[in-house]
C-alpha cells in the first residue's frame, strides 16, 4: 500500500509540470489549438522589439492563443536601447496599450533582460528596468523578468537585486527540463521558468523556444 501511494504521489508530482513555448512567427488559432493539443500548457509571444515598435505580429498571436483555448498567455517585451528609442516606461505603455486595443491581455509581461546593446553603465541600466517595471505595475500588469547569471551580471552587476520579488523567467540551454543547474543571482533562489532550449522546430511546425515550469 505504501509503494502504490509513492506511486501515486510521484504520479502527481510529474504530472504537474507544465511544457511551454516563446515564439515571433505568426500563429493561427488552429494552429494554437494543435499546439495546446499537443501538451504545451503556455505561450509566450513577443509583443515588442528591440526595434522600438510593437510586435504586432505578437500582439495577435496573443489574441489567437486566448480563441484557441489557452488560458496561460503571456508576452515579452525585448527592450529598445538606442537614444532614439521611447522611453522605458513608453515600450511598456505602448505593448500594453496595443493589448488592450486588440481586445486581449497577457497574464504575465516578461523583460527581457539579455546582452544587446545595453550600456556599460549599471546605475542607467537599473533604472531603465526599474520605470519598465513601475509602468507595468501602475496598469495593473503581473510583470517578471527574463534573464540569467550572465545577462545580469553584465548589464546590472549581480549585486542588484532590486527585481528579486519578481518571478523569473531563466534563460540557460542546457538541455535538461529542469532547475538542477540554477545557479542563485540578483536575489533569486529560485526560477519560476526554465527556458531549456533555444530556436528548435516546435509542436505544429512553429519555430520555438522550449520552456518548462515544475
Amino acid at each position: 500500500m505504501k509503494l502504490i501511494v509513492s506511486l501515486l504521489v510521484l504520479a502527481g508530482f510529474v504530472s504537474s509540470a507544465r511544457n511551454g513555448i516563446d515564439f515571433i512567427q505568426p500563429v493561427t488559432v488552429a494552429t494554437f489549438q494543435c499546439i495546446k493539443n499537443a501538451g504545451y500548457s503556455f505561450v509566450i509571444p513577443r509583443v515588442f522589439t528591440s526595434l522600438g515598435k510593437v510586435d504586432t505580429t505578437g500582439v495577435n498571436n496573443v489574441k489567437n492563443a486566448r480563441a484557441a483555448g489557452l488560458t496561460d498567455v503571456d508576452g515579452y517585451v525585448f527592450p529598445c536601447l538606442s537614444t532614439s528609442c521611447p522611453s522605458a516606461a513608453n515600450q511598456v505603455k505602448a505593448a500594453l496599450d496595443a493589448l488592450k486595443n486588440a481586445g486581449t491581455k497577457v497574464s504575465t509581461l516578461w523583460l527581457d533582460i539579455e546582452r544587446l546593446a545595453w550600456p556599460a553603465n549599471h546605475a542607467s541600466n537599473r533604472a531603465f528596468i526599474e520605470a519598465m517595471v513601475k509602468e507595468a505595475q501602475a496598469y495593473g500588469q503581473q510583470v517578471g523578468i527574463y534573464s540569467n547569471y550572465y545577462n545580469w551580471q553584465d548589464i546590472v552587476g549581480l549585486d542588484y537585486h532590486g527585481q528579486s520579488n519578481l518571478m523569473l523567467w531563466w534563460a540557460a540551454y542546457d538541455g535538461v527540463k529542469d532547475f538542477s543547474k540554477f545557479a542563485a543571482f540578483g536575489g533569486w533562489t529560485r526560477p519560476t521558468i526554465h527556458q531549456w532550449e533555444g530556436t528548435t522546430a516546435g509542436p505544429c511546425g512553429v519555430s520555438v523556444d522550449m520552456n518548462y515550469v515544475p
